[in-house]
């Protein structure tokens, strides 16, 4: 998602100034536009502002969705391996047990063997290992059960302790999505607000872009697994941008080059600024189909090469996956996966 659009300098050009990202940008790109700007020109370059503030919040929640999916899988295992410990240990309570029923029915019970009752585990664990009636081999066992299952414990409130923390960062990330999703709100109301020749010039400005040059085998993917995740790029076309979304029904930006690539059977990271690095780096003017471009100096957008200077991409909020030109805004980073 996020602002790939140009301000506008003049009414029915059909290029515009360079796109405007980030504040420090939008301030230089006024500078550079003529003095008699109009308050239209303020909308648009508010719209671009909104627009690339609410994709790098998208993008942070996507990296704290990933990161809390990731450490829950940690916690299950953590758990796990306490409830194997946890079935081992009650194993050896049953066969003392089984020694605790014999005494008992040959004449008494020696009373160290009520401590095979007791509802404290650890309580257990650390007096029935010296219990004089039980092999060395068996207390050898119990202690080294203990240690495990003491392990274990650490492992699980840590990793508890992890996720209740990513768990925060994560509602961070919700909370400023919901704060940026009303800001885009009222960015759309006052797009909508501007004339129809107005509006129809910012869309133009924001699909214009500058070609590059190609060598002959420009359009030819790198690898079959390219030339697959560009076929699933290309049937998303028209699906919709949705937050945080990695299809099929609606995307994001990153979800999109994620999901496409997927279909070819390559697993990519979550977020753009992960997936710059999922490759090796290539020079714009030698992109192949299916190479990961990434915009602005933070990868805080990515969209897929497709051939013909164009890429597909999940453009923002309110606009269907589409192809743009490759320079509709500043390019950071090409990647061949």
């Amino acid at each position: 998602m996020g602002s790939h659009r140009r301000p506008v300098p003049s009414f029915g050009s059909d290029r515009g100034a360079v796109a405007a990202v980030g504040l420090l940008s939008v301030t230089a790109a006024l500078g550079a536009a003529p003095a008699a700007a109009t308050p239209h020109d303020d909308t648009r370059a508010e719209v671009d502002r909104l627009y690339e503030e609410a994709e790098k919040a998208t993008e942070a929640y996507n990296e704290a969705d990933e990161r809390a999916d990731g450490l829950r899988r940690q916690v299950r295992t953590a758990q796990d391996g306490v409830a194997r410990q946890q079935e081992r240990i009650n194993t050896m309570r049953e066969s003392l047990g089984s020694l605790a029923g014999a005494q008992y029915r040959s004449g008494g019970l020696d009373p160290s063997l009520t401590l095979l009752f007791s509802d404290d585990p650890e309580d257990y664990l650390e007096r029935a290992s010296v219990l004089d009636r039980i092999t060395v081999r068996q207390a050898g066992e119990l202690r080294r059960l203990r240690g495990a299952l003491r392990s274990l414990d650490r492992d699980r409130a840590e990793a508890a302790r992890t996720l209740r923390a990513l768990e925060r960062s994560r509602e961070d990330a919700a909370a400023h999505k919901r704060t940026v999703e009303g800001r885009l709100a009222e960015a759309r109301r006052l797009l909508n607000s501007l004339p129809a020749g107005e509006r129809a010039a910012y869309d133009r400005a924001a699909r214009s872009g500058r070609a590059h040059p190609h060598g002959p085998d420009a359009a030819v993917p790198a690898s079959a697994r390219a030339a697959a995740a560009v076929a699933a790029a290309r049937s998303a076309l028209g699906r919709p941008y949705v937050w945080g979304a990695n299809g099929p029904g609606g995307f994001d930006c990153s979800g999109l080059t994620q999901w496409s690539y997927a279909q070819a059977g390559v697993s990519l990271p979550r977020t753009s600024q992960a997936q710059r690095y999922a490759g090796r780096q290539v020079p714009l003017s030698e992109a192949r189909p299916g190479d990961l471009v990434l915009y602005r100096s933070d990868a805080s957008h990515v969209g897929m090469y497709v051939g013909n200077g164009q890429v597909i991409h999940a453009p923002y909020p309110g606009a269907a996956v589409r192809h743009d030109p490759v320079g509709m805004m500043p390019v950071s980073a090409v990647t061949r996966v």
